[in-house]
């Protein structure tokens, strides 16, 4: 870089002698190797017959200088003749990167890379590629990477050879994470917050146990947020530092300052003259239920959100809500939130990047605004958590920059993607022996989001098979597009003297209807074939035959979770309805399920589950055997999946009506030091009954319950569920399935 400033200046100083214009009758060009003379005097944008005084032919070296073809430039005119005299810089013959294994890291590296090969070759310009490389390594966590270089030079040729030695080493782990300052909050807690995490032997296919600089600001970042959400509205991370601890790794140590703990005391909501109040009505409440409260960061922005929700949807589109904030009392906040109307812009582009297989349509196609329309945060914000729902990526980053006028932006969407495919493999051990399950699934099918799944599961006597694709965004509706084959076997020929076949396809669609209100119809269609032996009962070998059944199925879902993964608040209703439209025996099901979550103390969280189901004949005759309902497994652990309820010779034959209630609650204090694990301690109770051609075998009443616990694991091959239930109420006909595991891989 000192070389090319003395090289600006020394020629600036040459050309002073310069100060009046000359006629230029001629260009010369000397020293020039490689590149023609033409090439040059283009480059230059000098032209004979043209009047050139210092400031121009300044302006020509500046030019000349930006191609990077030359390492010295020299004008002058002398009797009317511009020289230009050069020294072309050498030319790139091989660039290598040797000693890295890994080639996509390689090329990695050669991309981030300004020297390419045939490139020429620049002095200050190799110094930043050196810098960057150092810094691309450090950030992969190779802190004690060596990096060896060498500059061949061919005089002849004017080429050279640069060549990278690089010796990874071994990257940087996490030995140990503490935390010190004012923390206020136990360090196992503070560990399950942060993306950092210990080495330890069970997590080495984890890349969060290396030392990243940028999961270090990260850190900070979601410590920041849970102090705050915890009431201490003043907390600071004043630092994070890291101590070396042998050749290989590092402590993490941050310095916390959390302060007192803080509550709101007055909140307001302050409208412009021409809003309507009664809109707003809703917001108010909410103010008046926070009074008192622990500050939390989280119910602000839930404030915040709320308000832009109700100003988007009566037309209030281009709002700007600041929020101020006053300490009163030494510990408590005054909130004013102030709504004004603000400038409209809108979005000129939206450019994506880090998209190496997923398509970018598969991206584009979420957004309701695109490039020309009104900028709307809310409807953008929207189609964010979107893509982040689907799945695809592991980092979804969002930028808004200045367009080309005040009234324009441009919008920068740059993503991470992660594994897509899924393998998972389940088993159960119970009274009458094992059942196993498993399927392959990947959710990003060809790149264009797509999600296909296949599913098998086996049992004494039951063999089921599944087919499921689903399309996002259907023909750019917005809506997904479900379709699904699927085929089960039932055969209780030997106990019961019946077998059933029955295959299934279906083809819905799922959309919003409402704010947080989606809807799901279906078409389904069913072929089934029953057959009987001499050994089944009188009503069983009555429904003997062939079936083709049509139905429309629905189902509404409210949902209110705080998130989807692992929900800490909120409720997820449902409603469901089978119509049959063409039938032989006419089936009418009504289902409906409802789930409450709520954060209790010491971090567990409860969660209430509501289940019923009720099948009942249109034409008034019995309700088909493969049309009654059974009780899943998930309702009644600890019991088999349909194994429970009334039977009928022998074999289980499901009732009309079937309930269940389970609680549930997290045990964040078994074995906090062991982050890989989640458990959870369960109670289960459910009925199933209703046998309407038969009374003498129906059991009303008979209510099952269990309890148990359950295990979530991150293991090295994958998550891993154990469950282990043990049945309180139960019938001697009743099949238990104590232990239940499943267990699943990413690819």
């Amino acid at each position: 870089m000192l070389k090319k400033i003395l090289l600006i200046l020394f020629t600036y100083t040459s050309l002073l002698n310069y100060s009046f214009a000359d006629v230029v009758s001629k260009i010369e060009v000397n020293g020039n190797k490689r590149l023609a003379r033409e090439s040059i005097i283009l480059f230059s944008e000098l032209k004979v017959n043209e009047n050139y005084d210092s400031t121009n032919l300044n302006l020509a070296i500046k030019k000349l200088d930006k191609t990077n073809f030359f390492k010295k430039i020299n004008l002058k005119i002398e009797d009317n003749i511009l020289y230009i005299d050069v020294v072309e810089n050498p030319i790139i013959e091989d660039l290598a990167i040797i000693g890295v294994k890994n080639k996509g890291f390689t090329t990695k590296l050669y991309d981030f890379m300004e020297l390419k090969s045939r490139k020429s070759f620049r002095e200050y310009i190799y110094l930043n590629d050196l810098t960057l490389i150092k810094n691309i390594i450090k950030k992969n966590g190779y802190y004690f990477a060596k990096i060896k270089t060498s500059i061949k030079t061919n005089k002849e040729q004017n080429s050279v050879r640069l060549i990278y030695d690089i010796d990874l080493g071994d990257r940087a782990k996490i030995s140990k994470i503490t935390f010190i300052g004012d923390k206020k909050i136990k360090d196992r807690k503070l560990k399950n917050v942060i993306a950092s995490e210990e080495d330890k032997f069970w997590k080495f296919i984890s890349n969060k146990v290396y030392l990243d600089e940028n999961r270090l600001d990260l850190d900070k970042r979601l410590l920041t947020n849970y102090y705050k959400n915890k009431g201490y509205y003043q907390s600071k991370i004043e630092n994070s530092f890291v101590e070396s601890q042998n050749d290989s790794s590092f402590k993490l140590i941050y310095n916390i300052d959390a302060g007192d703990k803080f509550f709101f005391n007055n909140l307001e909501l302050n409208l412009p003259s021409d809003f309507d109040e009664k809109y707003f009505i809703s917001i108010n409440g909410l103010l008046n239920k926070l009074k008192g409260k622990s500050y939390s960061l989280d119910n602000v922005e839930k404030i915040l959100n709320e308000v832009d929700k109700i100003a988007l949807s009566k037309q209030y589109e281009f709002v700007n809500a600041t929020l101020s904030e006053k300490i009163v009392n030494g510990n408590k906040l005054d909130f004013i939130i102030s709504l004004s109307e603000t400038e409209k812009f809108y979005v000129e582009k939206i450019n994506i990047s880090g998209n190496s297989i997923t398509l970018e349509e598969v991206l584009r196609n979420s957004f309701i605004v695109d490039e020309g329309d009104p900028y709307n945060e809310i409807l953008f914000n929207k189609a964010i958590n979107k893509i982040k729902s689907r799945k695809l990526f592991s980092k979804v980053d969002v930028k808004l920059n200045e367009g080309s006028n005040k009234n324009l932006k441009i919008i920068e969407i740059e993503v991470e993607e992660q594994p897509t495919g899924e393998i998972s493999l389940g088993a159960g051990l119970g009274t009458s022996g094992a059942s196993i399950g498993g399927g392959i699934k990947e959710n990003n099918f060809l790149g264009k989001g797509i999600t296909v799944d296949s599913s098998l599961s086996v049992s004494d006597k039951t063999i089921a098979g599944k087919l499921t694709y689903v399309k996002p965004n259907f023909n750019y509706s917005d809506n997904d597009l479900f379709t699904s084959i699927q085929s089960t076997t039932t055969d209780n020929l030997a106990v019961s003297g019946y077998k059933t076949n029955d295959i299934g396809f279906s083809l819905g669609t799922r959309f919003e209807q409402y704010e947080n209100l989606f809807f799901r119809p279906e078409l389904a269609v069913n072929i089934e074939k029953l057959e009987t032996t001499s050994t089944a009962s009188s009503t069983v070998k009555k429904m003997e035959g062939n079936y083709t059944d049509l139905y429309f199925n629905y189902s509404l879902d409210y949902d209110l979770r705080d998130r989807y993964y692992q929900p800490t608040e909120g409720s997820q209703s449902t409603i469901f309805q089978s119509i049959p439209l063409n039938s032989e025996t006419y089936e009418l099901t009504n289902g409906f399920e409802i789930n409450k979550y709520q954060t209790l103390a010491g971090n567990m969280v409860g969660k209430l589950s509501v289940y019923g189901r009720a099948v009942t004949s249109m034409t008034g005759e019995d309700v088909r055997l493969s049309k009654r309902l059974f009780l899943p497994a998930t309702k009644l652990r600890g019991f088999e999946s349909g194994k429970v309820g009334p039977k009928d010779n022998g074999g289980f034959v499901g009732g009309n009506y079937i309930s269940s209630v389970n609680l549930s609650t997290t045990l964040p204090q078994i074995l906090p030091s062991f982050q890989m694990a989640d458990f959870n301690l369960f109670l289960d109770a459910a009925n199933i009954w209703g046998i309407d051609y038969d009374s003498a075998i129906d059991q009303s009443n008979n209510i099952r319950s269990s309890f148990g616990i359950a295990m979530d694991l991150l293991s090295p091959i994958g998550p891993i569920s154990f469950s282990l239930a043990q049945p309180i109420e139960k019938k001697s006909s009743d099949i238990t399935e104590t232990f239940r595991f499943n267990i699943g891989t990413t690819f």
